[in-house]
């Protein structure tokens, strides 16, 4: 979440002005120039490959190659907040590249959908495949985003190992997917932030994040009391893409005795919470008929595998495993609302919401789409599904 200052915070139910504002720029973001906005609106959400995406209403706006284009314009959005004797504050928004334009209001306005700089990256294919040789993920990730966006800052959430060594590896052309994730022709997975147990993407201000993947473990940064700024709660469950057990295996490493090459893995990470519903026993790999002796009949083992030539070590295996077993129980129930704005609020974080009366329960926000300048904003969640 992008932090507020305290009286921002405390007016955000009550008594405060909004509005959106606009920047665009032509070169690369050395400088930037204001533009009227009629309208924007944006979408924020973590399922997304970029993860921030918007349209935006822009009135009188210069065109062309010296104006907004769809080749080399950015544009920046904000959201201002005013209120009683604080100077206005303005909370990013998202930073974009014009993905395509139409002329609007007889050709006074100029109708923009916008993506995250995530879209540049993805753009910038390799020309020739490359083998990227063995280095640190800070140091390769850095080389392949410089390449593509030499005006990006990386930066790396506590938690993730940005000094984790990478085997060298083959780009074949997709820039993106070397680092987010992907497979290659061979249908080998690859990418940087998967075997760190990460995710990457831009954030508001546009710098390239390298983070965990969110859990419910993680500490909530708001809480929305029952009848507080929350309207018809809309709860549904879904099994798609569930996984309660994870085989990780990954590349031959060298014992660091100087012996010879041995295979990473497989490394097994389960859900081993009995009070969870998605639990799958207490040991589903060594004794898969545990929960029938126990009577536990209810017990269902999804496995999911998941293998990398990037996987070194039996630690970054198990990092791996903790997190797609994070990410893949998550998504058992989902819950709709609709609140009160808060510019601050970003997909991955997470949120306590009191469902009724003396229930709260803790999602985590996967998408958080809003109009700038509205008072009020919808959230999709997800959580995992609990015994009760």
């Amino acid at each position: 979440m992008q932090a507020l200052p305290p009286a921002i915070l405390r007016a955000l139910t009550g008594a405060v002005r909004r509005r959106p504002v606009a920047e665009w720029s032509n070169d690369g973001g050395q400088t930037w120039q204001a533009v009227r906005v009629g309208a924007a609106d944006v979408t924020p959400d973590r399922t997304a490959e970029c993860r921030w995406s918007a349209t935006a209403e822009f009135l009188d706006p210069p065109v062309g190659r010296a104006g907004i284009n769809t080749i080399s314009t950015q544009v920046r959005l904000f959201e201002e907040l005013t209120v009683p004797r604080v100077d206005p504050y303005r909370v990013p928004a998202g930073r974009y590249t014009v993905d395509s334009t139409k002329a609007t209001l007889r050709g006074r306005g100029l109708s923009c959908a916008l993506l995250g700089v995530e879209d540049i990256v993805r753009g910038a294919a390799l020309p020739v495949a490359r083998t990227v040789q063995a280095d640190t993920a800070q140091a390769i990730a850095q080389t392949l985003i410089a390449e593509a966006l030499p005006w990006a800052a990386v930066a790396w959430r506590t938690g993730v190992k940005a000094d984790t060594k990478i085997p060298s590896f083959l780009i074949e052309e997709d820039r993106w997917q070397a680092l987010a994730g992907g497979t290659d022709q061979a249908g080998v997975s690859t990418g940087i932030a998967p075997v760190l147990g990460a995710e990457v993407y831009a954030d508001p201000r546009g710098v390239i994040t390298f983070a965990p993947v969110p859990t419910l473990d993680d500490p909530a940064v708001w809480e929305l009391p029952y009848g507080q700024g929350l309207v018809e709660p809309e709860a549904g469950q879904s099994s798609e893409g569930l996984a309660n057990v994870w085989v990780i295996t990954g590349e031959e490493a060298a014992e660091e005795s100087g012996g010879a090459a041995a295979p990473v893995g497989p490394v097994y990470v389960w859900d081993d919470d009995p009070g969870s519903l998605t639990y799958a026993g207490p040991d589903p790999i060594k004794d898969p008929l545990a929960p029938q002796r126990q009577g536990l009949h209810w017990v269902r083992p999804r496995v999911a595998r998941y293998s990398s030539p990037l996987i070194t070590t039996t630690d970054q295996a198990y990092t791996v495993g903790r997190a797609k077993l994070a990410d893949s129980l998550r998504v058992q129930a989902s819950l709709t609302f609709t609140a009160y704005a808060h510019p601050g609020i970003e997909p991955g974080d997470l949120v306590r919401v009191e469902t009724a009366p003396g229930v709260w329960e803790r999602h985590i926000i996967d998408a958080c789409p809003r109009s700038l300048g509205a008072a009020s904003m919808s959230c999709q969640t997800r959580t995992s599904t609990r015994r009760l």
